[in-house]
């Protein structure tokens, strides 16, 4: 069995291995009929953009995928202003796939991106040259 078909035999596998298979890689949610919300965790958690292929996600879920990536926004409908902060605090640029940011979205886009400088500005002034 090549590996094409053992992911496509996967709706047919128990939670472990459902679990297993996200775990590896998140994307593998693909070929799972109905997973759970735990499998549905895992597979974001792996990989934040593997929430294209959930239906209709639970609000932990898409913030365990924003979390992870937070340009994964531009797959979520409707993203609660929570979801929206958890993004654009994991990368301030997500701001760009968000409708009508409120005010407390594009201050936490700024905050990061602020962040963002002066830890690499540390970073880059620790760095000793001998």
């Amino acid at each position: 069995m090549n590996s094409k078909q053992s992911i496509i035999s996967l709706d047919n596998s128990s939670e472990a291995v459902h679990l297993d298979a996200v775990a590896q890689n998140g994307w593998a949610i693909e070929y799972i009929e109905i997973p759970s919300e735990e499998v549905q965790i895992a597979a974001v958690t792996q990989n934040g953009w593997a929430i294209e292929y959930i239906e209709n996600p639970s609000e932990e879920v898409q913030i365990a995928a924003v979390t992870q990536n937070g340009w994964a926004i531009q797959y979520i409908k409707n993203p609660s202003e929570e979801v929206q902060i958890a993004a654009v605090t994991q990368d301030g640029s997500a701001i760009r796939r968000i409708k009508k940011p409120s005010l407390a979205v594009q201050f936490a886009a700024v905050k990061q991106k602020i962040d963002a400088k002066a830890s690499k500005k540390k970073a880059d002034s620790s760095i000793c040259i001998m």
